[in-house]
């Protein structure tokens, strides 16, 4: 379990006084927390979250972090870019492998070929295929990655 791996990761970070670490993964059990006490999500009979809405909210975290560091690196504030480049870090670690694009390409491949998308690149397939590969790898591959492979696919057709 994603939550209770979190909550003992806690603990080891008090121990071992590692506060970035500390600082993260408390935020991280907030979110989890809020989601239970707004009643979005049923908690298991140890007050955890399942691992799939764990993940959502570890996800989400992991795009804040990217939008702040974009935001903070066009406004020039190294300072706040190491510190949200660091909690992305241990965030990222709580995440499963992403597939690599060579993987996603061959994924789209025969989802393209299953649909019989014939032609160039047209948004409107493009959207099509997209939507299939992406419930079809729920989580596991990055959406940008997705997008870019589908479009070299239709662009080479």
């Amino acid at each position: 379990m994603l939550h209770q791996t979190i909550k003992d990761q806690i603990k080891e970070a008090l121990r071992a006084r590692d506060t970035v670490r500390l600082d993260t993964l408390r935020g991280v059990a907030a979110h989890f927390q809020n989601e239970i006490i707004m009643g979005k999500t049923v908690p298991d009979k140890d007050g955890n979250l399942p691992d799939e809405q764990a993940l959502v909210l570890v996800k989400r975290a992991v795009k804040q972090r990217r939008d702040s560091i974009d935001q903070f690196t066009k406004g020039g504030r190294e300072d706040l870019v190491d510190k949200e480049k660091a909690e992305l870090s241990i965030l990222e670690s709580y995440l499963p492998a992403m597939m690599s694009r060579e993987e996603i390409h061959l994924i789209a491949r025969q989802r393209i070929e299953k649909m019989k998308i014939e032609g160039s690149y047209d948004p409107k397939a493009g959207g099509k295929i997209m939507g299939a590969i992406m419930k079809e790898l729920a989580g596991k591959a990055d959406g940008a990655d997705v997008k870019a492979v589908v479009e070299d696919i239709m662009s080479v057709k």
